[in-house]
């Protein structure tokens, strides 16, 4: 078992933007498949550069603020209630294109399994 406080949690740069700061509720190698459980705080203007994860999938679930997403071709709204799925190996970026602070709490799941350069089996 486990119990973290996310008020008490040290925030850290987000790797892909070192002005975006992260707070880890579980971090890489805590919990099998999950590579991590984080709360992202995006300041106005600031994005997540683009990029893609070979093996991992990650979930995104709008807390406050608002924004867009960009995945692959497609760009989606950003909003409080908003949950976005971005399978591995899609190319996404994330912007606060409000005039609030984005609150953004998200994981990944390794998923190498489901990579789309592996046939499924026969």
């Amino acid at each position: 078992m486990k119990q973290v406080f996310l008020h008490a949690l040290a925030d850290q740069p987000l790797i892909h933007n070192p002005r975006i700061k992260k707070r880890v509720m579980i971090a890489p190698g805590q919990l099998d498949f999950l590579t991590n459980f984080s709360q992202a705080v995006f300041p106005v203007g600031e994005a997540v550069e683009a990029h893609r994860h070979e093996d991992m999938a990650e979930v995104f679930f709008v807390q406050s603020g608002c924004g867009e997403i960009r995945i692959e071709d497609e760009v989606m709204q950003l909003k409080p209630g908003v949950c976005v799925l971005v399978e591995a190996q899609e190319m996404h970026r994330l912007i606060n294109t409000g005039t609030d602070t984005l609150i953004v709490t998200y994981f990944g799941i390794k998923s190498g399994a489901r990579n789309k350069n592996l046939s499924p089996r026969t």
